[in-house]
């Protein structure tokens, strides 16, 4: 009985869950807060991991986890996905309407619009009301099977809802996945700050999120779905197209709240100008609307006409775009370090904003686009944000004008360049730069680096904007007079940035080497390092071949090392700072005790920080992980532990209370 009473809390809990998952993703409605959906969540992960026969890979547990893919398989789908042929004027629509209403033989033909969301097209399919299978569009006829990367998508549901309704044996559901403006913009911002290339727009992030071979990573994006389509449904008949829509949202599907029943062909112009002067202020990207007779039968009876539908037809927007002349090409340098190449234009509104410069990439964009200065171009906003040239107007040009070359030196501080194997982006990796020095100075006396408590970021910028600061190196010889002249410095405040400093001036070798901000150097990989290799000298004067040979590092990050260690100016800093009495630990290293074994650190923990617990680990030996998976040895959890705690039980890990982890130090 006990038992059968834990299966009833469990089933309870998941249908609860899916309740709160759907008022919130579909609804946009929550009736509770965040805490209480993730106390509710945690507590079913709880008794699924000491129950595990009760086990359910569609348990809203069970989201995110899946191991990442070799390669995404091939799926046919039973029904094309046809494309939609377009509309641009509305003389096109309107012969469009004289088509349907001559092959029904009736002018009594209803209309449902839709807005035409630019992301990435996907099929959903439902067996006996659980979510079984996801693709992509491919081409029309064969996808991708990208299941679990869809899983993570809190919008789909895993199980469909009954809403007194019945539910398909199989369900066929066509949506488009996509990611809003918003976070589109602040994905490019963490891409820009880690050195990642740019995504250009949104419908492009969300294409390159959804086919990740980690789901993990997928999960991690900020995607999002409308279904509007059906593919085969087997146990239920729809008479419209909109009986279908509404059915859809009965079953836990979101449907895109514009969606509008048009009685005649006016109604249906009217719809489209009514979204369009929409278009600038809703928060994802759309590049259309899309007319769809609504009768089914009316369906049937127009047909296909090669790859397209003869019942519906993509009333497409005029496109963003202007005529201007590219006055100057600049090349910025960007807080990682990233060379971008900038074309200045002679001021033009696009899309109701006034646009006076665009980027242009990297130099292999504008070699392809062959683009120049003086050159009449074509300039649109990406994703209706980000302005960018599209094409030369005429590249035969009347005039020679010199194609663009970029520059060997960095335009901010003079060192030269680099451009890694690979890859399009020029670099400049001198840590001294005075484009980057200030994001530099912010991340050596991060927490997580040096540790220097009271560094803040208006701090550190007026240290650098009044010359005082131009590399790392001078924090160690900063004095306190010359800090007590800051604003909002006391001679207090001043004391204890000079002691903080002073104090960073021993820590451990992997924590000096995560500090110097190398590109693709995290504090894994500076864990690794420092286990190799004995001495920073040593590591600055390693090949590329012998990084490679360490595990778990590859030709991007070692080509990125040995380009940093390179780099003159870089020696120099690092001797500076060596010279004013910073004193690396060299001494593991740590010793041997946990040597071997792994942690993960979860939840707040009293006696200390969890970055101060890594730290004590580390120097007996072991490792510690972000994540939690199967190559985990440990799991340390503290109060509020989250869902790394339900992952570990999930994959039986040994989970460690505080106390327990103390005991375990102490013996050591």
């Amino acid at each position: 009985m006990e038992k059968e009473k834990i299966s009833e809390n469990i089933e309870k809990l998941r249908n609860e869950l899916e309740y709160h998952n759907y008022r919130y993703y579909v609804l946009d409605d929550p009736v509770v807060t965040d805490q209480e959906y993730d106390h509710l969540l945690r507590e079913l992960a709880r008794l699924e991991a000491e129950n595990p026969e009760f086990a359910d890979p569609n348990s809203p547990t069970q989201r995110v986890g899946a191991e990442p893919l070799d390669v995404f398989r091939t799926v046919p789908h039973t029904v094309p996905m046809l494309s939609l042929q377009n509309a641009m004027t509305e003389e096109e629509v309107r012969d469009f309407h004289k088509r349907v209403i001559k092959a029904l033989a009736t002018a009594d033909v209803e209309y449902v619009m839709e807005v035409k969301i630019d992301g990435l097209a996907v099929e959903l399919v439902y067996i006996d009301g659980l979510f079984s299978l996801g693709s992509t569009r491919g081409d029309g006829y064969i996808g991708e099977d990208i299941t679990q990367n869809l899983r993570t998508i809190r919008s789909i549901p895993i199980r469909l809802r009954s809403e007194d309704i019945p539910i398909p044996a199989r369900l066929e559901v066509r949506g488009e996945v996509y990611m809003g403006k918003k976070e589109f913009l602040a994905l490019n911002a963490q891409r820009e700050i880690t050195g990642e290339p740019l995504f250009a727009n949104p419908r492009n992030a969300a294409a390159g999120s959804i086919r990740q071979l980690d789901p993990r990573i997928t999960a991690q994006r900020k995607l999002n779905v409308f279904c509007y389509a059906m593919g085969r449904v087997t146990g239920v008949e729809f008479s419209t197209h909109m009986d279908f829509l509404q059915h859809l949202q009965k079953w836990g599907f979101r449907v895109n709240p514009l969606v509008k029943l048009c009685r005649s062909i006016d109604e249906v112009i009217a719809q489209y100008r009514q979204v369009r002067s929409m278009r600038e202020n809703m928060p994802y990207e759309i590049d259309g609307t899309v007319i769809k007779v609504n009768r089914t039968d009316y369906q049937s009876d127009l047909g296909t006409v090669s790859r397209s539908p003869r019942w519906a037809i993509a009333y497409k927007f005029e496109a963003h775009e202007e005529r201007t002349t590219v006055e100057d090409i600049v090349v910025s340098v960007g807080r990682t370090g990233a060379l971008t190449p900038v074309a200045f234009l002679k001021p033009v509104t696009v899309g109701g904003v006034e646009v006076s410069r665009a980027t242009l990439h990297n130099e292999d964009e504008i070699a392809r686009k062959d683009i120049r200065v003086g050159d009449c171009v074509i300039v649109t906003r990406a994703g209706d944000v980000i302005p960018e040239v599209i094409r030369v107007v005429d590249p035969k040009r009347p005039g020679r004008r010199e194609p663009f070359t970029m520059p060997p030196n960095c335009p901010a501080c003079g060192e030269p360049v680099v451009r890694p194997p690979g890859e399009a982006i020029r670099r400049c990796v001198n840590i001294s730069c005075p484009a980057q020095i200030k994001g530099t100075i912010e991340h050596f006396a991060s927490k997580r680096a040096m540790d220097i408590d009271g560094l803040g970021t208006k701090l550190v910028e007026q240290l650098v904007d009044r010359g005082i600061i131009r590399d790392v190196s001078d924090l160690y010889f900063l004095k306190k007079e010359t800090l007590a002249t800051m604003e909002r410095m006391a001679d207090k405040s001043a004391q204890n940035i000079i002691d903080a400093i002073e104090a960073s001036k021993k820590r451990p070798f992997s924590r000096f080497i995560f500090a110097l901000g190398i590109r693709q150097v995290g504090e894994h990989i500076s864990g690794l390092l420092a286990e190799r290799f004995s001495s920073i000298e040593e590591l600055m004067s390693a090949d590329t071949d012998t990084l490679i040979a360490i595990p778990e590092i590859g030709p991007e990050a070692a080509n990125s090392i040995t380009a940093f260690f390179g780099d003159p100016g870089n020696h120099g800093t690092i001797e500076r700072i060596l010279s004013a009495g910073v004193e690396l630990e060299y001494e593991q290293k740590g010793g041997e005790q946990l040597g071997g074994l792994t942690f993960v650190f979860t939840g707040t923990l009293s006696s200390m920080s969890r970055d101060q617990a890594k730290v004590v680990v580390e120097q007996l030996g072991a490792k510690t992980a972000s994540s939690v998976s199967k190559k985990v040895d440990y799991v340390v959890a503290g109060e509020e532990a989250g869902s790394k705690l339900d992952k570990a039980r999930q994959l039986g890990i040994k989970v460690l209370t505080e106390g327990e982890f103390l005991d375990m130090i102490e013996k050591q």
